[in-house]
């Protein structure tokens, strides 16, 4: 289904994001390639988010350069899809389901008419993209009146309408029940494997994806790390990255990040288990 087949889909260089006199970070370098699913990690205010802004096209880079399928980054590139943090929309919203999903199609079009063909065109990938996350049954319903795992589904769909290269993932599964957090993560997971697609996945619940990922970006005050996730999510590189000590142990098919003073507090918001499963 997809068209891209770059051998990287993204790629930075020496990139470094600056807010004043705040160093987020620098010097980072990151190539992702097709079907690649990369897990971005770490506690509220390291960059996670910001990194996606800056593959959005809106957020600058201070030094370094960051392109996407060959040439530097720019807003609304139809081959990079974008979920938003969930945010539960208003019960009194009108807006139906299929709507929701279409704006994804010509949300850069804001204005402009579509042409008959055009208008067929969309319809049917916005259909595709409802029974692609199996979401038909309430397309035509109020979105207010959806559940949020209903919702985030839909956003799921608004994301992948546009046949995108790239699936940027900004907390996706923020304030979901666990059944519906695997389900969202299986849609997009399924995405991935189907036409190719990289993802970048933004996350406090490493849990449910920690099967699909491939490479793990950890952000900790300034430092990261960049590699696979038996490399990165190590009690040896979680020490260096916190500056502190901190122990990672497998349990079963999740990892459990034991902490002490600060860190622990961190790696709480940073939203990993630190107990044991019950």
């Amino acid at each position: 289904m997809s068209e891209h087949q770059l051998d990287d889909v993204i790629e930075l260089r020496a990139a470094q994001l600056r807010f004043g006199n705040r160093t987020v970070w620098e010097g980072l370098d990151l190539a992702v390639r097709p079907g690649e699913f990369v897990a971005v990690l770490g506690p509220n205010g390291s960059g996670k988010t910001s990194l996606l802004r800056v593959l959005l096209g809106v957020q600058p880079l201070s030094s370094g350069t960051a392109h996407s399928f060959g040439a530097p980054v720019r807003v609304g590139d139809p081959r990079i899809g974008y979920i938003p943090q969930q945010k539960t929309l208003d019960r009194g919203l009108g807006l139906r389901g299929r709507d929701l999903v279409g704006l994804g199609y010509n949300g850069h079009r804001w204005g402009l008419p579509l042409p008959g063909r055009k208008q067929r065109e969309k319809a049917e990938r916005v259909e595709e993209a409802i029974v692609a996350v199996a979401a038909a049954d309430y397309a035509d319903m109020p979105v207010g009146q959806l559940s949020g795992g209903e919702q985030q589904r839909l956003r799921v769909a608004q994301a992948l309408v546009s046949d995108p290269g790239v699936l940027l993932c900004d907390e996706p599964l923020l304030s979901l029940d666990l059944a519906s957090q695997r389900r969202v993560a299986e849609l997009i997971d399924a995405r991935r494997h189907l036409a190719d697609t990289a993802v970048l996945f933004v996350t406090h619940e490493i849990t449910p994806i920690l099967p699909m990922v491939d490479t793990v970006v950890y952000f900790v005050d300034g430092r990261f790390r960049v590699g696979p996730p038996d490399q990165v999510m190590t009690s040896e590189v979680l020490s260096d990255l916190y500056r502190t000590e901190v122990e990672v142990i497998a349990v079963r098919d999740r990892l459990v990040v034991i902490g002490t003073g600060d860190a622990l507090d961190l790696l709480g918001r940073a939203g990993h288990e630190h107990h044991a499963e019950q």
